[in-house]
């Protein structure tokens, strides 16, 4: 399938311009490259910040690998694809800000081909970005949520409507009954409308990602914090690391891969607290977080 190295080149393009758009950012510390190869077929590049002057960890991903046959996560849907070939190729994007005013982003985007001798290749898009704040901000909302809509807008009145669902669905902790942000844009098994229109669609989104975070970065990363922030900040994030090891797909599909551990799980922040059967006071900052923003709701 020649469309292949297409998207294997706008992928390793939007994490070159994603990185040089954090790193003239964040002014103080650089990304640092870590190539990889894996035993099984493919390999990657990954890309880490740590310790900058906004950013406490981030990173940017690129991986293109390839197996003799799809792992349970990518089939468990579609059982018609077991015993196929694949190849997967990706961008993950996770930055993890110090100031507790700052929201913690993630982006996504992938492409996968399922062959098998005799037939013809099944071939997919998935991918999308959600914000999770801790101490959250309307107008930061309305601004991610309309940067996503922009996005869409070209493809569609009702594409930014069912990929806000999509999301607001699959970025959501059932064990804790409650989104882990404020959700944005997903999906996947993207293909209905031919490949340049579902690659096109895959791209601009990609494109935007970071129209749709540095604006909120720039406005919150000088608001004053102390040690009560950071501790709501640490407590948060321990949903984020509950839901990316118990119910993301992507982390998913890179263990049962035997993807490379480290890359697969640069998503995790570098510090977290749990403390136990904490709850905010009712109409403390903290409480508006639960009460206000972790609600499915339409912010344009």
């Amino acid at each position: 399938m020649k469309e292949k190295l297409h998207v294997k080149q706008y992928l390793l393009n939007l994490q070159n311009s994603i990185c040089k758009s954090i790193e003239a950012e964040d002014e103080k510390s650089k990304f640092q490259v870590d190539k990889w190869t894996r035993a099984e077929g493919g390999g990657g590049s990954s890309r880490i910040i740590t310790n900058g002057r906004i950013f406490e960890k981030g990173g940017v991903n690129f991986s293109h690998v390839h197996g003799d046959e799809l792992p349970p996560s990518a089939t468990t849907s579609r059982p018609e694809l077991r015993g196929r070939s694949f190849e997967a190729m990706g961008i993950s994007v996770v930055m993890h800000p110090h100031n507790p005013y700052v929201p913690t982003a993630h982006l996504n985007v992938r492409f996968f081909v399922a062959e098998k001798s005799g037939k013809d290749p099944v071939w997919w898009f998935g991918g999308g970005y959600d914000l999770t704040p801790y101490y959250a901000n309307e107008s930061d909302c309305k601004h991610w949520h309309q940067i996503a809509r922009n996005a869409c807008l070209p493809f569609g009145e009702n594409i930014y409507p069912s990929l806000k669902k999509q999301c607001d669905e699959y970025f959501f902790l059932k064990h804790r009954n409650e989104p882990r942000g404020i959700g944005g844009l997903f999906f996947d098994d993207l293909n209905e409308y031919g490949f340049d229109r579902s690659f096109n669609l895959m791209s601009s989104i990609g494109d935007s990602f970071v129209n749709a975070y540095l604006p909120i970065v720039r406005k919150r990363k000088s608001t004053p914090w102390g040690e009560r922030e950071k501790k709501f900040q640490l407590y948060r994030r321990g949903r984020y690391v509950e839901f990316n090891l118990v119910y993301d797909r992507g982390t998913l599909f890179g263990l049962q891969t035997g993807g490379r551990v480290e890359s697969i799980l640069m998503s995790l922040p570098p510090t977290v607290e749990w403390n136990y059967d904490w709850n905010p006071t009712r109409g403390s900052p903290e409480a508006e977080l639960y009460d206000k923003y972790l609600r499915p709701q339409d912010w344009i």
